[in-house]
């Protein structure tokens, strides 16, 4: 463990409202602010870790990550190569196989392009909230509509394998009843808004919510047989609003890792690059919207669940104030102490749909929240910071995103006519350490967090992660080497009770300075992820860049990630945009202007 450094946090600023009334100190904190270009060239003092310097121990165990970082990437590439070539060669002579369970590598090695096709239909293009006004002015059919996109989930889903199981027999029947409603004419146009803001509208939802019928096994062989008898509390709500599933989409095992792959559904692969990874544990979700084979979808996230995927896979996702949204229904659900870190929210790829599926999925606790309060932008408080102050167990943030995040700061200054104030919070550096620490522990009760390896048996035979190490390197296990990494880890890896104190004392005080920083009126713009989506496998190297999004579930607040078109290689960039508790109006305001000046979602396979 890291001795920490006594550190002292600068105030961030606050005062009042406009250019002329804030200013921007550099990152010295002395003299004169520095203009926009200069406080966001990538290329200044306080660009990646040079701005936070580190002792020479630190700079040694930085440079030795590195190193095995890239010994263990190299390896697993060598064997992920090696067994796409077996995969692919066996998926050639053999016959087709069911749509929700296509072989490891096979589509991948089958697809001569990065990425996936673009969608040919204009019904696929719309929002939510659009598809549901044509449908209820019965511009379009419901029945078409479905129809559209259970063509195209046939048409990418062999390649990107992120839906797992699908009941479009259900949801076609479910589609002429909707036909059928609007043809009787009960209802008048404003009646039917009201009770079913999503009538007809297709929905996704992450497989480890229950869904009436379908399987519910959140990637864990043990539990490959559990199909739902019923529907979780947030899944009841969106079908209640009169959305239509078409289905349940691909998580990492036990929703605790960021790469979406199991042993019972495989891996999913990036739409825009195939050989990428989608993000965990909702990237089936994230995926099948980028895919445009859904247009809303639900997730979970106790530590960036939603926002790692919606930011590899280029769409929005939103983990509201914690305690809003219920968790019921799901598998694993959190339990103890964890019960303040879980989120449930909404995915999109069009950010007007947000804020009604928020609604929907609050039910009564939506007046906890202000969704009914204007808001003007000119007039709130902005803050950027660029990366976590250097911590060494996370990467450096890439080049392309630390420029688009410039971008936004200088559009919203340019255009907006407010100042964008760069802040430094010392304490995110150690956003990984407080979230693992806050994850394990005690509740208020005294209760122990709940073992992973529990999980892994789900109240079965126990499980050894040491012994299931070995039985996966000769290929006998039925986990995933994070699952069993995160199980070795958790017995043998443990904080002393002075450190779990220190942490849990810095992460109340990260808290009330946040807090304070942005009251009901602020607005902090923070990387959703230090690199662009990365190649299978990779995240082994660099386990911990989750940090980026985990620290906002211990501090409870609202976040919002937005995408902000493409890099260089083709793959998305974005930004969380973060408020105060219960000001999730604020980030998805910010969400909606973002869409209208930066373009929102990119439709895989185009320029």
């Amino acid at each position: 463990m890291l001795q920490f450094r006594p550190i002292q946090t600068p105030g961030g600023g606050g005062g009042g409202k406009g250019r002329r009334q804030r200013r921007a100190l550099p990152a010295g904190g002395r003299g004169r602010p520095l203009p926009t270009s200069s406080r966001c060239r990538p290329s200044s003092p306080c660009h990646f870790h040079l701005a936070m310097a580190l002792s020479c121990v630190e700079r040694c165990l930085v440079l030795v990550l590195r190193f095995l970082s890239q010994v263990l990437l190299a390896l697993l590439g060598l064997a992920a190569r090696a067994s796409s070539l077996a995969a692919a060669s066996s998926f050639s002579s053999s016959p087709r196989v069911p749509l929700a369970t296509p072989p490891p590598f096979a589509a991948a090695a089958s697809c001569k392009a990065r990425g996936i096709p673009p969608p040919g239909q204009e019904l696929l293009l719309l929002s939510g909230v659009e598809l549901a006004r044509r449908i209820r002015c019965k511009e379009v059919k419901c029945i078409d509509v479905i129809e559209a996109y259970i063509r195209r989930i046939k048409e990418v889903n062999p390649l990107i394998n992120a839906m797992v199981k699908d009941r479009f027999e259900a949801a076609l029947q479910e589609a002429h009843q909707v036909d059928k409603l609007l043809s009787e004419g009960h209802d008048d146009e404003g009646s039917l808004k009201e009770k079913f803001p999503f009538l007809g509208v297709p929905i996704t939802i992450k497989e480890a919510f229950a869904l009436h019928g379908l399987p519910n096994t959140a990637g864990l062989v043990n539990r490959r047989n559990v199909i739902s008898t019923s529907d979780a509390t947030v899944v009841s709500r969106v079908k209640q609003a009169g959305t239509i599933p078409l289905g349940v989409t691909n998580c990492s095992e036990l929703c605790m890792w960021f790469e979406s792959s199991n042993r019972i559904y495989g891996r999913t692969n990036n739409p825009y690059d195939l050989g990428c990874i989608v993000g965990g544990s909702s990237g089936g979700e994230g995926c099948i919207l980028a895919a445009a084979g859904s247009v809303i979808g639900v997730g979970s996230d106790i530590g960036g669940s939603i926002r790692m995927p919606a930011f590899f896979n280029g769409v929005f996702g939103h983990k509201p104030t914690t305690g809003v949204v219920p968790n019921d229904g799901q598998f694993p659900n959190a339990m103890g102490v964890r019960t303040k870190f879980l989120c449930t929210g909404p995915m999109c790829r069009y950010a007007e749909d947000l804020e009604p599926l928020v609604r929907v999925m609050a039910g009564p606790n939506i007046t906890k929240l202000k969704l009914d309060e204007k808001v003007s932008l000119e007039n709130l408080k902005f803050y950027f910071m660029k990366h976590d102050g250097g911590s060494i167990f996370v990467s450096p943030v890439d080049k392309e995103i630390l420029q688009a995040q410039c971008k936004v700061v200088e559009h919203l200054e340019s255009e907006l006519g407010v100042q964008v104030q760069h802040v430094t919070i010392r304490k995110m550096k150690y956003s990984f350490q407080i979230w693992s620490v806050m994850m394990s522990s005690k509740d208020d009760d005294g209760q122990e967090a709940q073992a992973f390896t529990d999980l892994l048996g789900d109240h079965g035979k126990p499980v050894w992660p040491s012994w299931e190490l070995v039985k996966w390197t000769i290929g006998m296990s039925s986990h995933t080497l994070p699952a069993i990494a995160l199980g070795i880890t958790e017995k043998f890896v443990k904080y002393t009770p002075k450190e779990n104190a220190k942490l849990a004392s810095m992460a109340q005080s990260l808290q009330t300075e946040i807090v304070d920083l942005l009251g009901n009126d602020g607005i902090l713009l923070y990387p959703s992820h230090p690199v662009v989506a990365p190649k299978h496998h990779a995240p082994l190297g660099m386990p911990f860049n989750f940090a980026y999004t985990a620290i906002f579930n211990i501090l409870g607040l609202p976040v919002t990630q937005c995408p902000l078109g493409l890099s260089k290689e083709g793959l998305p960039l974005g930004i969380q945009v973060v408020a105060g508790p219960h000001n999730d109006h604020l980030t998805l305001a910010m969400a909606r202007y973002l869409e209208k000046a930066f373009g929102g979602w990119v439709c895989p396979g185009t320029s």
